[in-house]
């Protein structure tokens, strides 16, 4: 017998506040066309008010949780992957505890940036794999528009903010026939590139939260490399090949870096799914939003061979081969 995180439901949650291109151009030196050309992005969605990370976790979590049919009783493991955190400390994993009404489990944080989801499913399906938990949560949430420097046209046309939920099940499955749930996971990271993509205060530097930063032009020249290898890594750990996907989720920051991946993994446009348009980049909240979105519309299926793959600030990435 082989034990695999199988998932059992998915969610998301996206703020009311859309924020589209035209807007943006009335307080920038850019327009829809130009935002669109280089980026594929027509749209952005920003947290209220005090609508804090956490809110948008909760409701994305509950989402998950009913699709699954559990309720947060049933759930040992609450992973949230952020980089915009509710405070320092503590983890907004506990927050998401809190307010979801579940016990005293293991809940904490994960700080990965972009690949915040890849980083985060790894981790729970380690833990599920060797029976420290059977079932788990894992969420990536984002209120990115709080680190945007809004005078900045080459980062903040880019961001929005959201949640996506899974959660996963610890299953016991005969060997030698083909697996359900997380067949392969890949991470890494190249600390070199961390001025390329960072934001520029902290606790221990400015004592202030600070704004996004980044060299487009080598997080593009890295992001299709470093995407399409993690992928192809994840297909071969699991014994399969690139024409065995069925669909393609990466992490949506830009329509060109997603294409380019899809043609070097030799993939047909309508095997890749895209939501940056209407999301932008939601940091670690992409994959999973994205997920749902293709669950919720009838493409992903039982059965289907999902590859989701990310990079993100450090510079890290990380991929994931899941059979649906």
């Amino acid at each position: 017998m082989t034990t695999r995180s199988v998932v059992l439901g998915v969610g998301a949650y996206l703020p009311a506040r859309v924020m589209s291109n035209d807007e943006l151009s009335r307080s920038l030196d850019t327009s829809d066309e130009w935002i669109r050309e280089r980026t594929g992005i027509g749209q952005r969605h920003l947290a209220a008010d005090g609508e804090l990370t956490s809110d948008l976790a909760v409701a994305a979590s509950r989402e998950a949780l009913a699709r699954a049919g559990i309720g947060p009783a049933d759930l040992d493991l609450i992973l949230v992957a952020t980089s915009t955190p509710d405070h320092t400390f503590p983890a907004t994993a506990t927050a998401v505890q809190a307010k979801l009404g579940a016990p005293a489990i293991i809940a904490f944080d994960l700080q990965a940036v972009c690949a915040g989801f890849a980083y985060a499913l790894a981790t729970a399906d380690n833990f599920l794999r060797v029976g420290q938990a059977r079932t788990a949560l894992v969420v990536g949430a984002e209120t990115f528009s709080r680190l945007l420097d809004w005078s900045d046209r080459g980062t903040c046309v880019l961001f929005g903010d959201g949640a996506g939920a899974v959660v996963l099940r610890a299953e016991q499955q005969p060997s030698g026939r083909p697996h359900r749930g997380v067949l392969a996971t890949h991470l890494a990271a190249d600390g070199r590139h961390y001025r390329d993509l960072y934001v520029d205060g902290g606790p221990s530097t400015s004592g202030t939260v600070g704004h996004v930063r980044m060299n487009g032009r080598e997080v593009f020249r890295c992001a299709v490399g470093e995407l399409a290898d993690a992928a192809l890594t994840v297909i071969d750990q699991a014994g399969l090949a690139p024409g065995d996907i069925d669909w393609l989720v990466p992490h949506q920051a830009n329509r060109r870096i997603i294409d380019a991946v899809g043609r070097r993994l030799q993939l047909p446009a309508d095997k890749v799914v895209m939501t940056v348009e209407h999301h932008a980049n939601t940091s670690a909240a992409s994959i999973p939003l994205a997920l749902s979105v293709a669950v919720d519309d009838g493409r992903i299926r039982p059965g289907d061979l999902v590859v989701t793959t990310a990079m993100g600030g450090g510079f890290a990435w990380g991929a994931a081969a899941i059979r649906w």
